[in-house]
């Protein structure tokens, strides 16, 4: 696997070259749009919302027959030609398929997304882009080495009113691109006093009574790479972001919604925190449970403070020297409406997954901003998992401690760590 290093500067130079997708070098009359085709890998609540996305829908995949059975009743499959499956990498081998949505838990995004780009497919991944600092990595070099289009399916950094704001992400990055809050270092607050909810609803619980697997569900293959634990509803379909083996709880659920957002506002798509504090209890070790407050630091002294208590009951959303942005998009900033009406916007993203994989342009939220900001969840992560706080350093992706290092490669059983070294070769 090519070191961080290298990795890194991979992050920093994609090639533009241009390529068609199948149906365009088939020379069809059909409008590309219309002709890409598609595949819905995992088949639980969120993919619903995948079902009625632009292109042909060809196959759905799901280890859990109930669930796929469910989606290919809805999809109307007999009637539209759609195939069930059970093993994705069936999938994978059919030319005629463009692109792959990853609706799996998230455990499972790096091995499927990694696994499709190398097979040729563009990739619609759902959040957080990955589980480990350092399978983000891997999809990274995947999507480069195979010159595929990725997208992550959060949206607030290009549409959409962002949460509390009640004001597009674009407000936000004017405000602070054109310095109406000061030079920096900036302050941005994350709670429920801001606007946010960190959903601590899906913390963990120990001591899972054992459960008979159901005849319809494969559990083995559904845990894949990670450790054989005893059967039990909650730790999978229920209840699988509060496990450790699957997700990180809140943080891993709404993070990449929340932090995107905040990347692109700071202007820090290409840098990661230099520290990461935790106020938290210890962990359990196969259970998320909450935490109090996360704190992220820049290296330019720039913080993102995630207050899980909603403890500062005053908190601006944004702050600098020269003034402050609220919930709502309240300031203590004479006429901020106004004043951003008469400046230029931030540069044009490219927000048409499929005109980009028509042009072969990278989409607004990308393997390589996406990689960032899923560090952001990571580092969060890590630190809440070992009640640490932590040093980082951006460029060669290592914390200051071994536990925590341990935690960005980490070991998969078999005979699933001889397929990972396969894809990733």
């Amino acid at each position: 696997m090519q070191n961080r290093r290298s990795a890194i500067k991979t992050l920093a130079s994609l090639a533009t070259i241009q390529l068609l997708p199948r149906h365009l070098l088939a020379g069809g009359t059909t409008p590309p749009s219309e002709q890409i085709t598609r595949a819905i890998i995992g088949c639980g609540g969120i993919s619903e919302s995948h079902l009625g996305m632009p292109g042909k829908l060809l196959a759905l995949c799901d280890v859990d027959s109930q669930h796929l059975a469910s989606r290919m009743r809805q999809a109307k499959a007999e009637q539209n030609g759609i195939k069930g499956y059970h093993d994705f990498r069936e999938i994978l081998e059919r030319k005629d398929i463009d692109l792959i949505h990853v609706c799996t838990p998230p455990h499972w995004h790096a091995p499927i997304a990694i696994a499709a780009a190398r097979a040729g497919k563009d990739v619609w991944c759902e959040k957080p882009m990955s589980r480990t600092i350092g399978e983000g990595l891997a999809m990274v070099k995947a999507v480069e080495q195979h010159q595929r289009i990725f997208r992550l399916n959060t949206w607030f950094r290009f549409k959409d009113n962002f949460y509390g704001m009640g004001v597009p992400v674009k407000d936000l990055r004017k405000a602070v691109m054109h310095g109406l809050l000061g030079d920096g270092p900036l302050r941005i607050t994350v709670s429920g006093v801001t606007g946010f909810d960190w959903k601590f609803v899906w913390s963990g619980q120990t001591n899972l009574p054992v459960q008979e697997v159901p005849k319809h569900f494969d559990y083995d293959f559904w845990l894949g790479s990670a450790p054989v634990k005893p059967y039990n509803i909650l730790r999978t379909h229920a209840k699988f972001r509060g496990y450790w083996d699957y997700d990180g709880g809140g943080l891993g659920d709404m993070g990449q919604h929340y932090l995107d957002p905040v990347q692109y506002i700071l202007g820090k798509d290409n840098e990661s925190p230099v520290s990461v504090e935790i106020d938290a209890d210890p962990q359990d070790s196969d259970a998320v449970g909450s935490w109090r407050r996360i704190e992220y630091t820049f290296a330019d002294g720039t913080k993102v403070i995630l207050d899980g208590e909603n403890k500062d009951k005053s908190a601006a959303y944004i702050e600098g020297s020269k003034g402050k942005i609220f919930v709502g998009f309240r300031s203590d900033i004479p006429d901020l409406a106004q004043k951003l009406a008469q400046l230029p916007d931030p540069p044009t993203q490219n927000t048409d997954f499929h005109e980009c994989i028509r042009t072969r342009k990278k989409f607004a939220l990308n393997e390589q901003n996406g990689f960032r900001s899923c560090t952001l969840v990571n580092m969060g992560i890590t630190a809440h998992r070992i009640n640490k706080s932590l040093k980082f350093d951006s460029t060669t992706l290592q914390f200051d401690d071994p536990e925590a290092n341990a935690l960005i490669h980490q070991p998969r059983r078999a005979p699933w760590d001889a397929y990972w070294k396969t894809i990733c070769g």
